[in-house]
């Protein structure tokens, strides 16, 4: 079934093919009118690589130490929710994958598996699961804790917490769809039938919009960093900064990281490209916590993009759905094997070898954007 994929673009085609209309449409949907879904992407093509040549590139090392795992490159899983609409093992799946091609995986509140599931998925023979939990922070701060203890005592190493939904943005598709999940899945970290997702009647809007204002507490402000703080060990990672001012507010609280992210452009429609604000995050910080960026990432030339501009990692999501959706397990290890080989190769015909050499002299701003 599966044709010769040779870039991320071929495992999104195939997936589109095999996957029904409500589901890819909720995957790849951004907000209303997309069009910071297409600049997240448009905003690589912004920038050039500047080659050192003659370096010796014999041995390239992509390795990288990331909230104290080593992995073996800066490319990491995203938190995408409901990954077993794709293919029926879903984030176990994917978690798998993750293992095998040793990076780390970010595991969806909205999973459609659970937080013990997706670790015990994981064999003991290739080295430790690194996986940690994205965290939405509900109205019910007994449930929001009760899923931070779940993930401790099952063995994850760190909390990404999402501020960027305190409702959920117009994804026009997912309202013409209206969009819920099928019926034989839900989201299973969660007990009663309307918290998982899975009750009958949501109306005529997309079904997580109402689910959202249900459950997600938009009344989420920064005291409750230090809530969550005081509640766990792990550390706490913001993710949903677009600004050196909220990146700056998020190192006073003592996080221990920010992901630059625009949630894949599902939530407000005009923000900037990630990449784009990216080094202002990292100027802002000024070397106090580390730094990740998602969206947009489709390439290892991204890679070294954002590594370059100061990105201690960068987070893929859709690229994941789709080569779960393609071949499972399989799937994933080889759309991670993919970006692997392509960041090798782009490190090498750059002359670095290795992340240590990724300096901000490596890549150049686009003057005139008709020259790429």
């Amino acid at each position: 079934m599966s044709g010769h994929r040779v870039c991320v673009s071929d495992f999104e085609e195939e997936a589109r093919k095999v996957l029904p209309k409500a589901v890819y449409d909720y995957y790849c949907s951004g907000a209303d009118q997309q069009r910071t879904l297409a600049d997240n992407v448009a905003a690589f093509s912004r920038w050039y690589l500047a080659p050192r040549i003659l370096r010796d590139v014999s041995k390239v090392d992509l390795s990288v130490s990331v909230l104290g795992q080593k992995l073996s490159m800066p490319v990491c899983v995203a938190a995408t929710a409901m990954q077993r609409m794709a293919h029926p093992e879903g984030e176990t799946a994917t978690a798998r994958a993750c293992q095998t091609v040793g990076t780390g995986m970010m595991l969806s509140s909205w999973a459609t598996s659970t937080i013990e599931e997706v670790m015990s998925a994981m064999t003991t023979q290739n080295g430790g699961a690194v996986l940690w939990l994205q965290l939405y922070i509900y109205k019910d701060r007994e449930l929001t804790l009760s899923l931070i203890r779940r993930a401790e005592a099952a063995g994850y190493q760190a909390i990404f917490v999402t501020v960027d939904t305190p409702y959920l943005g117009r994804r026009w598709d997912d309202m013409r769809n209206r969009f819920k999940l099928p019926a034989h899945l839900s989201m299973s970290n969660f007990s009663t039938a309307s918290l998982a997702f899975s009750e009958g009647d949501y109306g005529n809007d997309s079904g997580l919009a109402v689910y959202v204002a249900k459950a997600i507490d938009p009344s989420l402000c920064w005291d409750d960093i230090s809530w969550l703080k005081k509640q766990t060990n792990l550390p706490v990672i913001v993710k949903g900064v677009l600004t050196g001012e909220d990146a700056i507010q998020a190192v006073s609280y003592g996080v221990d990281g920010v992901l630059v992210s625009n949630h894949g452009a599902r939530q407000l429609d005009g923000v900037p490209a990630t990449l784009d604000v990216l080094e202002e995050v990292v100027k802002a910080v000024q070397g106090r916590c580390d730094v990740f960026l998602d969206g947009g990432v489709r390439r290892g030339t991204d890679v070294l993009k954002a590594i370059a501009l100061g990105a201690k990692a960068v987070f893929i999501g859709r690229p994941v759905l789709w080569g779960l959706a393609c071949q499972g397990e399989q799937g994933v290890i080889q759309l991670l094997e993919l970006l692997k080989e392509e960041l090798r190769l782009a490190m090498a015909l750059s002359g670095c070898r290795s992340l240590s050499e990724v300096s901000r002299s490596r890549v150049r701003k686009v003057e005139f954007t008709s020259r790429i």
